[in-house]
């Protein structure tokens, strides 16, 4: 499993349920403080995208074959070289585009490493198949109860400082979910 943006808040929990299903997990992510927390979640392998091409540690902690799943909330260049070290029937998820890039792939590309390119839109499981959030969330409680996966939050906030922290955000200056409070606590 090759998780991008592992640090974020959807990449921390792709990497915690990756190992909880047995995956071994490369995960990328932006800097020293971003990778150490991805070696916290349990990521087996950390790629600093910001110093190193991710396609060729994948190659090689693959033995050249690719990555089986990759789990992508950031679009643009990162599906572009995903796209290079997915394996032969390999899985691309299409979680999001944090490049602000949506990317196009050459279908005659995905004939012929014969993977698929699935998109995955969790809230519109809501309209179409409810159950399926009912289990996953059942799911969720039973890993959590086990031990097997935490929430990985940044930061509670106060509902006056989501400006602030959306701009944090954008920039990059987060690890894990920003959790706004909004009344009291007591």
């Amino acid at each position: 499993l090759l998780v991008h943006a592992g640090a974020g808040g959807v990449g921390s929990a792709a990497i915690q349920l990756g190992k909880a299903a047995g995956a071994r997990v490369i995960a990328t992510a932006g800097g020293p403080a971003k990778t150490k927390r991805c070696t916290e979640l349990g990521a087996d392998v950390v790629v600093d995208h910001r110093r190193e091409d991710f396609a060729p540690v994948v190659a090689r902690e693959t033995g050249g074959r690719g990555a089986d799943l990759i789990f992508d909330p950031v679009g643009g260049d990162t599906f572009e070289r995903s796209r290079k070290c997915i394996a032969f029937e390999g899985r691309l998820l299409v979680i999001g585009f944090a490049s602000g890039k949506i990317p196009e792939a050459p279908a005659n590309h995905v004939l012929l490493k014969n993977y698929s390119i699935v998109g995955v839109h969790f809230s519109r499981y809501a309209s179409f198949n409810p159950g399926v959030l009912d289990a996953a969330t059942a799911d969720l409680i039973r890993m959590h109860a086990e031990g097997l996966v935490r929430p990985s939050i940044d930061g509670l906030l106060e509902l006056e400082e989501i400006p602030q922290a959306l701009s944090r955000l954008a920039g990059g200056g987060t690890t894990g979910k920003l959790v706004a409070q909004i009344g009291s606590t007591e």
